[in-house]
């Protein structure tokens, strides 16, 4: 017998027959169908959700409750007074050039300048944000000091005027 594409079968054992359920006790799945005795399980079209776990408290109930994520904090790259002395960037020292130097990584964030250290050369320094020990010791070096105003946000609800 000659093998073409119209006589090739499977292998022996190779597939099998669909199990199939609640056709009478004869097929020794009559019955309960293998679906066992009642319960959500045994019913047709069961709609159980994954995170279901049978009545035991549930785990999202279980863990405490933690932690606070304020919305409408404002992130700052800080860094010391004392560490700009070895940064070489000529003339004012702001966030952009902090980052091209490699002094500062990450995203879109905010400068602050921070009152840590001393200061032995006059700068220029622009950043959003100085705590008062900075300013004092940067303008005791002989330094000037340039607060970077951000533009006032619209109200989101403005008061309607009164006629």
């Amino acid at each position: 017998m000659t093998m073409t594409i119209t006589t090739v079968k499977p292998a022996r054992g190779a597939v099998k027959k669909k199990k199939r359920l609640g056709i009478g006790t004869g097929s020794g799945h009559g019955g309960t169908s293998t679906r066992g005795h009642k319960g959500v399980k045994a019913r047709s079209g069961p709609n159980i959700p994954a995170w279901f776990e049978g009545g035991q408290m549930p785990l999202q109930r279980r863990l405490p409750k933690i932690g606070f994520t304020n919305i409408f904090r404002v992130e700052f790259h800080t860094i010391n007074v004392g560490d700009l002395n070895d940064v070489t960037i000529d003339g004012t020292i702001d966030l952009a050039g902090l980052k091209k130097v490699g002094r500062l990584s990450g995203g879109q964030k905010l400068l602050k300048i921070l009152g840590d250290g001393e200061l032995s050369k006059a700068l220029t320094i622009k950043a959003d944000a100085f705590t008062k020990g900075a300013i004092a010791k940067i303008q005791a070096a002989g330094g000037t000091v340039q607060v970077i105003e951000k533009p006032k946000r619209p109200k989101r609800f403005p008061k309607k005027a009164k006629a």
